[in-house]
C-alpha cells in the first residue's frame, strides 16, 4: 500500500515529567525500546505510507533533529518547534503551514502498529481506539455505526470503553476546527475538542485497534513495551560466541560483541554491538542490551533495557529495571524488585506515589549515575543523572538532583 502524497504529523514537543529521571536529559521520543528510539519505531510502520513527516519539537529539539537529520528510510522530515506548551491542539497548529491535504497525525511518545494506520488512512478522517478496563483515565471514544459521534476527556460517568489511542486521520479542516476551539479547564488546545467540532460539519470513521498501541507514560511502560517487541525477535549472532556460552532461545547479537565462555543468555534477549559479556553472567528473557555494554563476572540481569555504554559491575542483580546510559553499577549492587507482601510496587512520580500496576518493579537509573559497591536499591527507587550512593548504601528513597529536576 502506498500513499505517495500523504504526510504525518508527530506531536514530540513535550517534557515528559512523568518519565523522569530518564527525560531529564534526552526527550521522549528517544528513549530506546528493543535497542532502537520510540520515534524510530513509529517511523518505521509509515515507511511507504507517508513521504514527509511533520516533527513538532520542543523540550531538548537540538538532540531530536540531530539524530534523525533530513531524513529517515525515505521520508523527509520538517522540524516545526512549539515554542510554548500549549497543549496538543496547538502543537497541531503549527504544523498546519506545511500540510498539503490530508494527514496522519500521532504522538510521539506512544508506539503504533503500522497495520492500525493503514486502517485510519482508509477514510478521509478517522479516530483509533483501543478498548481499556479503566476508560476513566484517557480521552475516549463514542461511536454509532462505526461513526464517531463525540471524544470525551477522561470521563468520570461511563460513556464508552474505547480509549482514544492519540492515531488521527484528518483533512485540512481540522485546522479551522482548531482557530475555533477554546481553552480547556487546564488551560490548553486539545485535538479532542477540535475533532467533536469537526463531527459537525463532516463524518469520522472510528476504528478499533487491530495491532496494537503501546502508551508509554510512566517508565515502567517501556518495560512493557520491550517485552512486546521482543516477543517476535528471532535469533542472529554477528558477534562471537566463545565455546562454553549457551544461548537458550531466540537470542540477538550485534557485530563486534563477545560472549565470554561460560555465560548463559535466555532469548528473547537482544545485544547490541560492541559489546563485552563476562563468564558466569546469566541474561534471562526480555532484556535489550545497548551497545557498548560491558557486563562483569556472575552477573544476573533479568527482564531489564540496559542502554548503550553502561557498565555493570561482577556479582550485582538487575531484574525489571531501566538503567540510561552510560551508567556505572559498582560491584555487588543489587536492585530489589519484589515486595515481601506481594502487591504491586508503588513509585514516587511528580511528587505523588503512584501504583506500577506490577508485582515485579526494580529502579529506574538516569543517564552517568553510579553506584558504589554493595548498594542496595528498594523497589521502585529511582536514580537521576550523574547521581552517585555511597559504598554498602540502602536506597530507600529516590535519589534525586533538584538541580536538573
Amino acid at each position: 500500500m502506498s500513499q505517495i502524497n500523504t504526510q504525518a504529523v508527530i506531536l514530540a514537543a513535550g517534557k515528559s515529567t512523568r518519565i523522569y529521571p530518564l527525560t531529564i536529559t534526552k526527550p521522549k521520543p528517544l528513549l530506546k525500546v528493543a535497542n532502537k528510539p520510540i520515534l524510530s519505531h513509529n517511523l518505521d510502520q509509515m515507511v511507504d505510507l507517508v513521504d514527509e513527516a511533520v516533527i513538532i519539537v520542543g523540550y531538548k529539539k537540538e538532540k531530536l533533529m540531530e539524530y534523525y537529520g533530513k531524513e529517515y528510510k525515505g521520508i523527509r522530515l520538517i522540524y516545526v518547534p512549539q515554542n510554548e506548551q500549549l497543549g496538543s491542539g496547538h502543537a497541531l497548529l503549527q504544523a498546519e503551514p506545511f500540510i498539503r491535504d490530508r494527514f496522519i497525525m500521532i504522538v510521539g511518545d506512544d508506539l503504533f502498529s503500522r497495520v492500525d494506520i493503514e486502517a485510519a488512512l482508509a477514510y478521509p478522517n478517522s479516530a483509533v481506539g483501543m478498548k481499556v478496563a479503566d476508560p476513566s483515565k484517557f480521552g475516549v471514544l463514542v461511536h454509532e455505526n462505526g461513526k464517531l459521534i463525540q471524544l470525551v476527556e477522561k470521563p468520570q460517568e461511563f460513556v464508552s470503553d474505547l480509549a482514544s489511542t492519540g492515531l488521527h486521520v484528518f483533512t485540512r479542516d481540522i485546522f479551522d476546527c482548531l482557530r475555533r476551539i477554546e481553552k480547556s479547564a487546564r488551560g490548553e488546545l486539545e485535538v479532542s475538542a477540535a475533532t467533536n467540532l469537526l463531527l459537525e460539519k463532516m463524518p469520522v470513521q472510528c476504528l478499533d485497534t487491530k495491532g496494537y498501541w503501546i502508551p508509554i507514560g510512566y517508565p515502567w511502560n517501556l518495560l512493557q513495551a520491550n517485552e512486546f517487541l521482543l516477543e517476535n525477535l528471532k535469533s542472529k549472532v554477528d558477534g562471537e560466541v566463545e565455546p562454553g556460552a549457551v544461548l537458550k532461545g531466540n537470542v540477538v547479537i550485534g557485530k563486534g560483541t563477545i560472549i565470554r565462555s561460560g555465560a548463559y543468555i535466555e532469548g528473547p534477549t537482544l545485544i547490541g554491538e560492541n559489546c563485552l559479556i563476562a563468564p558466569a553472567t546469566h541474561i534471562r528473557a526480555a532484556t535489550s542490551i545497548g551497545d557498548n555494554v560491558i557486563i562483569g563476572h556472575s552477573v544476573e540481569i533479568k527482564n531489564s533495557i540496559i542502554m548503550d555504554g553502561t557498565v555493570i559491575n561482577h556479582g550485582s542483580y538487575i531484574g525489571d529495571s531501566i538503567i540510561g546510559e552510560k551508567v556505572d553499577i559498582g560491584s555487588a549492587t543489587i536492585v530489589a524488585n519484589w515486595r515481601h507482601d506481594s502487591k504491586n510496587v508503588k513509585s514516587v512520580v511528580k511528587a505523588q506515589l503512584v501504583d506500577t500496576g506490577r508485582q515485579r518493579f526494580g529502579t529506574v537509573i538516569g543517564d552517568c549515575a553510579r553506584t558504589a559497591i554493595k548498594t542496595g536499591i528498594y523497589p521502585g527507587r529511582k536514580i537521576w543523572p550523574c547521581m552517585a550512593t555511597n559504598p554498602g548504601e540502602t536506597l530507600k528513597t529516590d535519589l534525586t538532583n533538584k538541580k536538573m529536576d
